[in-house]
C-alpha cells in the first residue's frame, strides 16, 4: 500500500512554500494555526510511539527524558545497565512529570523516513526527526534556550504552550550551542498555545520554552542540520592549501612570544587571503557538498519485497518510475555517463544518457 507523501508544501499549507523559503527560511518565525487535529494523522500516533518504546529494544541516547524542575534526572532511572530503556521507569518518570524524548525516529519509522527524505530533496540539507513527550500540568522539559539549527514543530496531539523571545545569536554555528545564563531573557516577543494540527517554525538563535497545558503533549521537532557558507569558505581554503604551498608554511616563529611585532604577519596574512580569492574553486567545493549528501542517503527500499515478487510478471504495458525523493547526481564525459545515488555508482555508455535521465526524473 502507497503511504502518503509529504513535503514542504503540505507541511506549512496554506503558507506558500515559495515565499516561506525567500522570506522566512533562517529569518523569522511562522506559526500555522488549521483547526484539524487529525491533520498529520498520517505521519505519527500515539500508539507509534508506545510501540517504539515496548518492542524497539531502543537505548540511551535514543531515547532519553528531560524535566526542567528535576535537573538531576539521570538516563539510570530508566535504563538498564546496558543502556537499553526500561519502559516501565520510563513511564512511571513520565508520570512524574519528565517529558520522553525519542531521538532520530526517522530511522524506525517509514513515514518520518519518508517526511526527511522529501525535505532533503527539496532544500539539499539533512533533516532529523526528534519526537518530544510531555505530560500535563504544566510540565516543561527544557528551560528557555535556543536551538543551533531550524525546527519545524509539528503538534500531533494535545496542546503546548509556547513562549519565544529575542535572537541573541543570530544563525548560530553548531559549535555555538545555548550557554544557560549566558543570555538574559526578556519579555516574550510571542506566546501561543500550538494545538493539533498545527505548525510553527522556529529559526535558530530564537530564544524559547514550551510547556503542557491541561492535557497530554506530544509533538515532532523536525530539524533541519545545514551546510553554512562557513563550513563552504573552509572548504575551498582547505582545498587551495592542497595546491599552494604558502599556505601551509608554519606560523611565525615567536608568535606567541609577548612583543612580538605583528606587522610583517598581518602584511602576509592579507597576502594568503588574496591567494586564497585567486584561486579558490566554488563549484569544486559546492560539488564535495552535493555528492556528501547524495552519497550518505541511505536507500529507502519499503516495498522492495513484493517488487521483486512482481519482475516477472512486468509487460511494456506497466509504467515504472524512480522511488519518490531520489537524490541522485548525473556525470558524463566523452564516453561514458555515470549515476551516483545511495553511495554507489553506475556507469553507462554515453548513448544512454538521455533515456538514462528521463528515467530519473519523469
Amino acid at each position: 500500500m502507497a503511504r502518503e507523501r509529504w513535503d514542504l508544501e503540505r507541511l506549512i499549507h496554506p503558507f506558500p512554500s515559495e515565499a516561506f523559503i525567500e522570506e522566512r527560511f533562517e529569518n523569522e518565525v511562522l506559526h500555522v494555526e488549521r483547526g484539524d487535529p487529525g491533520y498529520y494523522a498520517s505521519l505519527l500516533g500515539l500508539d507509534d510511539i508506545d510501540r517504539a518504546l515496548t518492542t524497539l529494544h531502543l537505548h540511551h541516547p535514543t531515547v532519553t527524558m528531560v524535566n526542567a524542575g528535576k535537573p538531576d534526572l539521570t538516563p539510570a532511572a530508566y535504563t538498564y545497565p546496558s543502556g537499553l530503556i526500561d519502559a516501565a521507569r520510563l513511564y512511571q518518570e513520565y508520570a512524574d512529570g519528565g517529558s520522553i524524548v525519542l531521538n532520530q525516529l526517522e530511522g524506525s519509522l517509514p513515514s518520518l523516513m519518508d517526511l526527511c527524505r522529501s525535505m532533503e530533496a527539496r532544500f539539499s540539507h539533512r533533516f532529523q526527526c526528534n519526537i518530544y513527550l510531555t505530560p500535563a500540568g504544566g510540565a516543561r522539559g527544557l528551560a528557555t534556550h535556543y536551538d543551533s539549527h531550524d525546527v519545524f514543530v509539528l503538534q500531533i496531539s494535545g496542546t503546548k504552550r509556547w513562549a519565544l523571545y529575542d535572537t541573541p545569536v543570530q544563525r548560530p554555528l553548531r559549535g555555538q550551542a545555548f550557554e544557560p545564563g549566558a543570555h538574559e531573557v526578556g519579555e516574550p516577543t510571542l506566546a501561543l498555545d500550538l494545538a493539533p494540527g498545527d505548525m510553527l517554525y522556529v529559526p535558530r538563535g530564537v530564544m524559547h520554552d514550551a510547556s503542557s497545558t491541561d492535557q497530554d503533549s506530544c509533538h515532532i521537532t523536525l530539524g533541519v542540520l545545514p551546510s553554512t557558507w562557513t563550513d563552504l569558505l573552509l572548504e575551498a581554503v582547505a582545498r587551495v592549501a592542497l595546491e599552494d604551498a604558502e599556505l601551509r608554511r608554519s606560523l611565525p616563529v615567536g608568535y606567541a612570544v609577548q612583543g612580538f611585532d605583528r606587522e610583517a604577519a598581518r602584511a602576509r596574512f592579507r597576502d594568503l587571503l588574496g591567494r586564497v580569492v585567486e584561486k579558490a574553486d566554488f563549484d569544486g567545493a559546492l560539488d564535495h557538498f552535493a555528492e556528501d549528501l547524495v552519497s550518505t542517503r541511505h536507500p529507502l527500499l519499503y516495498g522492495q519485497l513484493s517488487q521483486l515478487q512482481r519482475l516477472s510478471r512486468l509487460s511494456l504495458d506497466d509504467e515504472a518510475a524512480p522511488r519518490p525523493n531520489l537524490l541522485f547526481h548525473l556525470s558524463r564525459d566523452e564516453e561514458r555517463v555515470t549515476v551516483s545515488a545511495y553511495g554507489g555508482t553506475l556507469s553507462m555508455p554515453l548513448h544512454a544518457a538521455e533515456p538514462l535521465e528521463h528515467a530519473l526524473t519523469a
